[in-house]
């Protein structure tokens, strides 16, 4: 890795001359700015970003946190956040809190000690007092939040989707795995499926789950199964879970989508790969990911104006809100065909 003195050395001018151009700081003739810019071009130096934002007071790092990279919905929404905030100069500081809650805090302090500008994350607990003590700008991801600003998917829509197609599709004894207690977006899906299915008529059952990991998904799919035998439609909280769910079906010699019909929730690159493929529900995962971004973008340059004291100037101080972002439903092979205008 070339180091600042190779630049200087390269240039023929001090590191203190180097430091001038990278931070853009004192005066620097126009000569010896294109010498060094030059040697930092040919020689690829890449300057330590924090070092510089602590020096320049002004940082393009944001810190991003996620509950579980092994699954693989949150790298889409990941994917999304590091897409735009690459094309507007910024760069991400990632960690992963496998849902746990001294992880998550450590991340949080990691971020600060850091410098970052700006925190997007998805908590499992956004109204906790390591957001509200923070003095940057907080964007909730996939998770929502009472007092700050979030992107989400229109969860309840979902729920009702999913619940919608089923009895469309014939099924009479539903199981709708209900998704962490927790984690509002899960129950926002949970509860627009027994709304629609308690409008329908349709008897259902609920299975209660925790989490959304792979770990504990195969024991909630026995438990199903093993409690109502007779379920012939299963709304499950998740593509992962939908999948546990469709071997469990196939180790006890039931017919998809004949004998039982499963939908899942997320549309993870995955649900196209099984067999037979997954009928989901899909989230704009990398669109949430997007507008996250963007919106952060938006509220750490309105932070930077406000905080900022320019003689005989009025800041706008401008309002923001949550973002919602719509679902659909995606059939696939899980699920019987249907003739919705029949």
């Amino acid at each position: 890795m070339t180091t600042i003195k190779e630049v200087a050395s390269f240039a023929g001018v001090s590191v203190a001359t180097v430091s001038r151009v990278i931070n853009e700081t004192g005066y620097v003739h126009e000569d010896t700015r294109r010498k060094v810019e030059a040697a930092v071009k040919q020689l690829n130096y890449k300057p330590n970003e924090v070092a510089r934002s602590l020096y320049k007071k002004k940082s393009r790092l944001i810190g991003l946190l996620l509950p579980d990279i092994t699954n693989p919905y949150f790298p889409l929404l990941a994917r999304g956040v590091e897409d735009r905030m690459q094309e507007n100069d910024f760069r991400i500081i990632f960690g992963n809190s496998d849902e746990d809650r001294q992880k998550e805090l450590d991340y949080m302090d990691t971020f600060v000690q850091n410098n970052v500008v700006g925190v997007i994350s998805s908590t499992n607990d956004p109204d906790a007092d390591c957001y509200a003590k923070l003095k940057i700008p907080v964007v909730f991801l996939d998770r929502t939040s009472s007092d700050s600003l979030s992107v989400y998917a229109d969860g309840a829509h979902g729920g009702c989707l999913a619940a919608q197609e089923m009895v469309a599709r014939g099924s009479k004894q539903i199981t709708v795995m209900q998704g962490p207690a927790h984690i509002r977006p899960a129950q926002d899906r949970f509860r627009g499926a027994v709304e629609e299915l308690q409008q329908s008529g349709i008897a259902y059952h609920v299975v209660e789950t925790t989490s959304f990991s792979f770990k504990e998904a195969e024991s909630w799919a026995k438990e199903l199964f093993s409690k109502y035998p007779d379920t012939d439609g299963v709304i499950a909280s998740n593509d992962i879970v939908a999948t546990a769910v469709m071997h469990e079906a196939h180790r006890l010699g039931k017919k998809i989508p004949d004998d039982v019909q499963i939908i899942g929730f997320d549309d993870i690159p995955l649900s196209s790969l099984l067999f037979p493929p997954l009928s989901t529900i899909r989230q704009p995962a990398y669109e949430m990911g997007w507008e996250a971004a963007g919106l952060l973008i938006q509220l750490i340059e309105q932070s930077q104006v406000t905080k900022s004291s320019v003689p005989n100037l009025h800041s706008k101080v401008l309002t923001y809100s949550s973002i919602q972002l719509p679902v659909k439903f995606i059939e696939r092979e899980t699920t019987r065909k249907v003739d919705h205008d029949g």
